[in-house]
């Protein structure tokens, strides 16, 4: 599934959109550039779960928790890590097999554990100004 967004004011429908597509599962990976946008929809998509909190870019913490009803939403920024056994000490096992969502921004830092399906969201920025979202179920 492909997704143009020209604007802030499409991050909703096109949230909905992925949440939809997305079905049951909960492993997010978002690929794309600094400052490409991945933390920006991972805020829409958390609206559109229902958080009511802020959404905040976890860069130094990690990771950030997030509550919709009865959904526990995991946000990971793993950009800093230096290798992989950063993300085997804080615990990810308990994270990415607990049933909540996650949404890792920076799958790249840990290519050995990462889980056998999720869904992957490349946000691309164009010369235009304006994103596409690519997104597949692995």
């Amino acid at each position: 599934m492909t997704i143009t967004l020209n604007s802030l004011d499409d991050l909703p429908a096109a949230a909905a959109k992925v949440r939809d597509f997305a079905a049951e599962q909960k492993i997010f990976l978002f690929y794309g550039d600094l400052g490409a946008g991945k933390t920006t929809f991972i805020k829409s998509l958390c609206a559109e779960l229902g958080v009511k909190e802020p959404v905040t870019s976890p860069t130094f913490s990690i990771v950030n928790e997030y509550v919709a009803g009865a959904n526990k939403i995991f946000h990971f920024d793993f950009y800093r890590l230096k290798n992989q056994n950063e993300a085997l000490d804080m615990g990810y096992e308990e994270y990415f097999y607990s049933g909540a969502y996650c949404f890792i921004e920076w799958p790249e830092k840990i290519p050995d554990l990462i889980p056998s399906h999720y869904l992957k969201v490349g946000i691309n920025a164009l010369p235009d100004q304006s994103r596409q979202l690519t997104v597949e179920k692995i």
